[in-house]
């Protein structure tokens, strides 16, 4: 320890230097009481909002809104701490209004410093984690406990509003989503119609399945062909056997019948072979539009199962979104308001003067120790046998009234006599000089 081995060199040391060490500690401790009254109070009020689940259970009516909790409440953090919002909140509550020298963007970072949102992951079920959170707590510092209580509701209100209006935001684009989606393809469904419609009056192909109606036509015309044959036949016969024995009247009257019905059974063949002539010539289209008509037919079926899958996805977006807007989904509810502190978070100023008062008695002990240290002096007969192993044999103490700075000012003045008989010698020279 340098000269100090020993308490009675310690209290030495304080009697030595004690105006100074008295005066450091009495700046120091006037130093201490400006800073600690010159330190603001900070009081902090937080409010508790619950996560709480969905009413209804989403195998029964599923949610449109992706995601989990954790990820949705990070997004709002965003939000709420962007420039323009923290910058509306300080505008409206006239926060740091004292601090005319902080311009916007620094009362926005001391703001954003303030204002701590944490959350509480839910319990697990089972070994996944889901990202849900059961309970966020919002808490602000503020140097009044009115400011500190107002701000904490208005970032807990903004929360809970800005989660509301993401869901029925989500849930509504979704809906949306679907609902043109399904327009499309129920517009593209229509057109691909019309464009067969066309199609087949392009190709005589009007009436829908009218290719297998045709054929059917067909075998039902032969059918009346071979009907119709066959009674010409009969008539035929019928004329070849009349008794030509009877009178001329009568044979001529069933010839005259014959006639009219065989003349009536061929007209009837001609319009039916004509009818199936028209129909076979019909029938005889290219491999292309049976191609066509192929792609067009599995056009319609893909474009009405994309319809179908749209249709079912658009039904539970509409539940989905009836959900959110009657409050039946995901809610974040207040769980603990918050209240105006009673006591402040930050040390109080006593604390703070006496912490000062005690670092500026160690700072004060500290500059004796390294003055001491600086010129290590033998000042008694303990510290002369300690260091030198040898025993003074006597030791002449101080006389009062004597000191090192008295010293000093007998010797400047000495200094300062010798100077002045210096000078008057050396004038007196010069005069014996001048007269020689």
């Amino acid at each position: 320890m340098g000269t100090i081995y020993s308490l009675a060199d310690f209290v030495d040391m304080l009697r030595r230097r004690a105006w100074m060490i008295s005066m450091i500690t009495m700046l120091g401790c006037l130093a201490s009481v400006l800073w600690a009254l010159s330190t603001p109070h900070l009081y902090s009020a937080s409010e508790v909002i619950q996560i709480e689940q969905p009413k209804i259970d989403d195998e029964l009516a599923p949610s449109t809104v992706a995601g989990s909790s954790a990820r949705r409440l990070q997004l709002i953090e965003q939000q709420l701490m962007a420039r323009n919002s923290l910058q509306e909140i300080i505008e409206k509550y006239d926060l740091y209004a004292d601090a005319a020298d902080l311009a916007m963007w620094e009362k926005v970072d001391v703001l954003r410093r303030s204002v701590f949102i944490n959350g509480v992951a839910a319990v697990r079920e089972g070994f996944a984690d889901d990202g849900t959170i059961a309970v966020l707590t919002i808490s602000a510092e503020m140097e009044t406990p009115e400011l500190a209580q107002a701000v904490a509701h208005e970032f807990a209100d903004r929360t809970r509003s800005l989660s509301s209006d993401r869901r029925k935001e989500q849930a509504r684009e979704t809906l949306e989503f679907f609902q043109r989606q399904e327009d499309n393809l129920i517009r593209d469904i229509a057109a691909l119609e019309e464009e067969l419609t066309a199609f087949r009056g392009e190709n005589d192909l009007s009436i829908a399945g009218s290719l297998e109606f045709r054929r059917e036509e067909i075998g039902s015309l032969n059918a009346s062909l071979l009907t119709i044959d066959r009674e010409i036949i009969d008539v035929e016969l019928a004329l070849s056997r009349i008794d030509r024995s009877n009178r001329a009247p009568t044979v001529q009257r069933q010839q005259a019948d014959l006639e009219t019905e065989l003349t009536s059974l061929q007209t009837q063949r001609r319009l039916l072979d004509e009818r199936r002539n028209t129909l076979a010539d019909s029938l005889k289209t290219t491999p292309e539009v049976e191609r066509a008509l192929a792609n067009y037919d599995r056009r319609l079926d893909q474009l009405q199962g994309q319809l179908d899958v749209i249709s079912t996805r658009r039904n539970e977006a509409e539940v989905g979104f009836t959900l959110e807007s009657a409050a039946r989904g995901e809610r974040l509810i207040t769980l603990e308001e918050a209240q105006i502190p009673d006591y402040p978070v930050t040390a109080s100023r006593k604390r703070l003067a006496a912490m000062g008062g005690v670092a500026s008695v160690g700072i004060a002990l500290i500059l004796a120790f390294l003055l001491d240290l600086r010129r290590p002096i033998i000042r008694t007969a303990r510290q002369m046998e300690r260091e030198t192993g040898l025993m003074p044999v006597a030791s002449v103490p101080q006389a009062p009234g004597t000191n090192a700075r008295r010293d000093k000012s007998v010797a400047r003045k000495r200094r300062r006599d010798a100077g002045k008989r210096g000078r008057a010698a050396r004038m007196a020279r010069k005069a014996e000089i001048g007269k020689a």
